[in-house]
């Protein structure tokens, strides 16, 4: 769980809803040429304290790419939704907030893609990087990844590459680093009253498929630590978390 704020947090200012933060993993690196295979976000309030989880793996009509990366398989994806059935529930969740990330435009790249091709423009959505923070307020990180910017903040192990893994801790991340004596209130309170500012477009709930089916959700979950590559990373677990019409 995240901890709490820190003593001397800054009030959040009038309407601010807080942050998203978000991973993707895809099927490649160009956000024209491939598809969104899972996506996570976790929400946290103006306060940086933890809200909600959503994610669900995808289905990118074609191959998923990497697994040596990922770990997802062709069949890992039988079923899962496509991300038009869950694009209206990506846009309840993101609206409003300051979208966070670690190299937080390349997830951001992907998602505006994958919104473009089913006709829906995103708005100019405040973004706030912790690759760019942590090589602001962590000077101790060996790089700048994602990586050796959690065993520079002590943070422990977490199931890499795996989207809500690396969103999980990527909050972790982002408080840790809001919270560093040398980081200004500043920094992150003018992007929550800009985000707070932005009109959002809305999409009717994708409630069932054709069929008659409830669109379904697929959770990929792995436990905490140590995550290995190769036969010694721990089993993924595969999760039919609800459907659309769920909370988070």
């Amino acid at each position: 769980m995240l901890p709490r704020p820190t003593p001397g947090t800054p009030e959040a200012p009038p309407g601010a809803r807080g942050f998203a933060v978000v991973d993707v993993e895809a099927t490649g690196r160009s956000p024209w040429r491939h598809r969104v295979v899972e996506v996570a976000v976790v929400l946290l309030d103006d306060g940086l304290r933890a809200e909600g989880e959503f994610a669900t793996l995808l289905d990118p009509l074609g191959p998923v790419g990497p697994t040596h990366v990922h770990r997802i398989r062709q069949t890992d994806v039988e079923g899962a939704p496509r991300f038009r059935e869950i694009a209206p529930r990506l846009l309840e969740l993101l609206a409003g907030r300051v979208l966070v990330g670690h190299h937080v435009s390349c997830d951001h790249a992907f998602l505006d893609r994958e919104f473009a091709r089913i006709g829906v423009p995103l708005p100019p959505v405040p973004l706030l990087c912790t690759m760019r923070l942590a090589r602001e307020h962590l000077p101790q990180a060996r790089s700048h990844g994602l990586a050796a910017c959690v065993e520079a903040a002590g943070l422990g192990w977490y199931p890499a590459h795996t989207a809500l893994g690396d969103a999980r801790v990527t909050a972790e991340l982002l408080r840790h680093c809001l919270g560093a004596p040398s980081c200004p209130p500043e920094d992150w309170a003018a992007p929550l009253r800009e985000a707070a500012r932005v009109p959002w477009p809305r999409l009717g709930r994708a409630r069932s498929r054709p069929s008659g089916a409830a669109v379904p959700l697929l959770r990929r979950e792995a436990p905490y630590g140590p995550w290995l590559p190769g036969p010694q990373a721990p089993e993924v677990v595969l999760t039919r978390a609800g459907a659309m019409g769920s909370s988070a």
